[in-house]
């Protein structure tokens, strides 16, 4: 861990000069966030991971209806002056966190209807471009003891890109063939930090207030970075961020306060073992996977010159030429000769056509689309 002593919480950030050492990472840096991004080189990270004071204002002790007390968020770091002092601290600590961003990069902030609403007019207000705002849906909420109000059962979450022209990572086709080919919505169901994943102090009680599940942390990074990016944390709480972020084979960077909660955090996140690549491997959709010409596959020996390709029914023939051209066959006669595509296309009497999905070849005694042999060199181009 690395450690900033200078610096005050609700003070402005001195925007200093570019610093041309090689970036850190997988550290934590022990301080205030606002003195410790300074330190940071400006344009460093891809994504940045928020969980800041929710300023709750508890005024009184909060107790269930046998009088017993309830474990709520009263330590010192939750505690603000007014309103006026947090948006004061808000503005500083975002806006160090914008200089250290790359200009493509992208922030989500998590809060309650305490602070949210007055982050994400902050973030407006500093350049940010909000993309959605996410609601955490709790399935274990804590009740609402008092019986005054609605159970607050959800967060928010604020996600928002560097600037508005921001070319920010979004891993949409990855999220949707995880949910089962059904665009991820904006309201994520995930039960509360609890069991094992808790961290308990040396009696037995939760070491942190306010630790949220690995789970959501998951969510967010997969859904907006790429394997290798780093991800900044600027409360690092008991290292969630970074231990979701090791596993999923990123790196990561938090700033804490609180020495006891650092060195709990550096443990975790040490004792994680990254995912194996292959499982952590990016989501290539069609148009990103590399482009392989029709004649690749008469080349490599997939496929030879002379040989049939028909339609997936048997009903239409063509045949593949050695130039990788192919020609129709129809009553007998070849008719016409073209690529692939636009073969398909006249034979369908279509304006166009996929021809690597309308175009099939025998392989024992079943039809196979020659998608199945382009997979193939893309199989092996990954490899290297």
């Amino acid at each position: 861990m690395d450690v900033v002593r200078s610096g005050a919480p609700r003070r402005a950030p001195r925007l200093s000069p570019e610093v041309s050492a090689p970036l850190q990472r997988d550290r934590i840096l022990l301080g205030d966030c606002v003195a410790a991004l300074e330190k940071l080189p400006a344009h460093c990270i891809d994504l940045v991971f928020a969980d800041p004071p929710y300023n709750l204002q508890l005024q009184n002790d909060l107790r269930r209806p046998d009088d017993s007390k309830v474990d709520a968020v009263d330590d010192d770091w939750d505690q603000f002056a007014s309103f006026s002092a947090y948006d004061d601290f808000t503005r500083a600590w975002l806006a160090a966190c914008r200089r250290v961003m790359k200009p493509n990069a992208a922030i989500w902030v998590i809060g309650s209807y305490h602070n949210i609403f007055r982050v994400g007019t902050i973030l407006q207000d500093l350049g940010f471009w909000i993309l959605n705002d996410v609601v955490w849906r709790k399935t274990n909420p804590m009740p609402n003891f008092r019986g005054r109000r609605f159970t607050n059962a959800h967060e928010t979450l604020i996600w928002a890109a560097r600037e508005k022209s921001s070319r920010y990572t979004f891993n949409y086709e990855a999220l949707k063939a995880g949910n089962e080919d059904v665009q991820m919505r904006s309201d994520w169901t995930i039960p509360l930090c609890t069991g094992e994943e808790r961290l308990k102090d040396g009696t037995g009680r939760k070491l942190h207030p306010t630790q949220k599940p690995e789970a959501l942390l998951a969510r967010a990074i997969l859904s907006s970075s790429k394997p290798g990016d780093v991800v900044l944390d600027p409360f690092f709480g008991t290292g969630t961020t970074g231990a979701a972020a090791r596993r999923l084979g990123r790196h990561y960077i938090g700033v804490e306060r609180d020495a006891t909660y650092a060195a709990r955090a550096q443990a975790r996140c040490q004792a994680v073992k990254p995912l194996p690549s292959p499982s952590i491997a990016p989501f290539v959709t069609v148009r990103e996977a590399p482009r392989i010409p029709f004649n690749a596959l008469l080349e490599r020996g997939l496929m030879k010159a002379g040989a049939k390709l028909t339609d997936s029914k048997g009903r239409v023939d063509a045949l593949v030429r050695a130039d990788g051209t192919i020609v129709l066959k129809q009553g007998g006669k070849d008719e016409s000769v073209g690529s692939i595509h636009r073969i398909g296309a006249i034979a369908q009497g279509l304006e166009a056509c996929n021809g690597w999905t309308y175009w099939h070849f025998e392989d024992a005694g079943r039809r196979q689309p020659i998608d199945s042999l382009r997979a193939k060199i893309r199989a092996e181009m990954a490899q290297f």
